[in-house]
């Protein structure tokens, strides 16, 4: 990057975590560097702004405090959020901007804008680009993200099932916690003169368990040294986006020191299907000891399960269950169910075959009978029993009878379109919206996608 690049540090963190204080402390040490402030806030009027304005050296009307309100720069204000972005470094030098998102935004989503800017294929040049022809982030790149925890409130946040609302899209609180964390460079531990020395123990482990790579800095009061924030060379989006704690134990399982805190995990594995009923049916009572699960499943398919049946062979696509591969994710109490795409075993045979000379390290792992499909999840959690959780999941694989071809069982699980089918609904969606009203957000579509449930209700999937 050009030598006159301005560092970005992205300030993230639920309601009430501390981020406005920390951003206060952080300007009011800063007195060797010239900051520029952008702060987001959902409402109408930007109270964190006004806030900045009134505890630090930035007055509200000065060009180095930027507004962006009435929505979220992780969705709906990331055209906004660039114009912002660009005006700020080409009106005047600064030494480095701080972004402080609003308490509902996930990290990642605002990281892709700082990175790839218009290049987001579902994100249209604004006025700036269209007016100056300059790029936004010509002058400045993504240099910090960094997420503000609520030590008093951790475990009460990682286990609530309340639901927050992002413009019209639900969130569950618990699993934003896990999101926030676990994109990020640096973990600020506020609050840790509310609690004692073993319970900050304890949320350091599963902190380090979730974001092994984050530096953890445990402050009081929003206090900490900016050079902690700003300016740090930390970000790395590859990393940030491929170094969770689950993608760790997925390569290197591991029983480590965390143990000493109630925090652990494991790794589940089967060369066989989930029976969809049993499997279901746990995920309706799943631990909630559990406070992070993610990896990828397949399930059983039934060969005579009615017309109604999810289970039943899609006709059209020529693909039946156990030719789809699903993603599992919990967080919090939140509990996800998406598509995998196809097992490559599943694809014709000119079209598999290139796909083995490509990938030849799946030849060491093909199964006789069922070719790549596999279970792979890991669990983290604290105080789990994973003797018990293990024996749960391994009687939700399906049985050598229940294989059999005359075999049925009530399927559950959500359908999911296919790529092709998705493009197609999107472009009539495209043909829908050409007046110039805006298509579904990000957030919408991956509701499509995705099915998302409360661990605190029954598995509605068949809803």
């Amino acid at each position: 990057m050009p030598d006159n690049s301005i560092p970005v540090t992205v300030l993230s963190g639920i309601l009430g975590a501390g981020k406005t204080t920390v951003l206060n402390h952080v300007l009011r040490e800063s007195d060797d560097r010239e900051l520029a402030v952008l702060v987001n806030d959902m409402g109408e009027v930007n109270v964190d702004a006004e806030l900045v304005a009134e505890s630090s050296d930035i007055a509200d009307e000065d060009e180095e405090l930027v507004e962006l309100s009435n929505g979220c720069i992780c969705c709906e204000l990331r055209g906004d959020l660039l114009d912002a972005v660009g005006e700020l470094t080409r009106a005047r030098e600064f030494d480095a901007i701080v972004v402080e998102s609003t308490g509902v935004a996930e990290p990642l989503p605002v990281a892709q804008t700082l990175t790839l800017g218009f290049d987001q294929a579902d994100l249209d040049p604004t006025e700036f680009y269209e007016e100056t022809g300059i790029e936004p982030l010509e002058g400045c790149h993504l240099d910090t993200a960094v997420t503000v925890v609520d030590a008093h409130q951790f475990r009460t946040a990682m286990e609530s099932d309340e639901l927050l609302d992002d413009d019209g899209t639900e969130k569950h609180l618990g699993d934003l916690v896990v999101e926030q964390v676990e994109f990020c460079d640096v973990l600020l531990l506020n609050k840790c003169d509310l609690v004692d020395d073993d319970t900050l123990a304890e949320i350091e482990a599963t902190l380090e368990v979730l974001q092994p790579r984050a530096e953890i800095v445990r402050t009081e009061h929003g206090r900490v040294d900016p050079a902690h924030l700003v300016d740090t060379g930390r970000f790395d989006f590859d990393a940030a986006s491929q170094s969770a704690g689950w993608i760790r134990e997925l390569e290197e399982p591991h029983a480590s020191a965390e143990e000493e805190h109630g925090v652990t995990s494991f790794v589940f594995e089967a060369r066989r299907p989930f029976h969809p009923e049993r499997f279901a049916d746990l995920l309706d009572r799943f631990p909630d000891a559990v406070v992070r699960a993610k990896g990828h499943f397949w399930i059983a398919s039934s060969e005579d399960a009615g017309e109604e049946s999810d289970a039943t062979v899609n006709a059209e696509r020529n693909v039946s269950r156990e030719d789809e591969a699903f993603t599992f994710n919990v967080a919090g109490q939140s509990i996800r169910v998406g598509p995998g795409g196809r097992w490559v075993d599943s694809l014709p045979a000119e079209e598999r075959r290139e796909h083995l000379e490509d990938n030849p390290e799946l030849e060491a792992h093909w199964h006789e009978r069922w070719g790549d499909r596999n279970t792979r999840l890991v669990v983290i959690g604290t105080e789990m029993d994973h003797d018990s959780l293990r024996a749960d999941l391994r009687e939700c694989l399906a049985t050598d009878d229940e294989l059999a071809a005359d075999a049925t069982f009530e399927d559950r699980f959500p359908t999911f379109e296919p790529p092709e089918a998705e493009l197609e609904a999107d472009a009539d969606d495209d043909a829908d919206t050409a007046d110039g009203s805006e298509t579904a957000n990000r957030h919408e579509n991956d509701d499509q996608r995705e099915h998302a449930h409360d661990r605190t209700e029954e598995l509605g999937i068949a809803d």
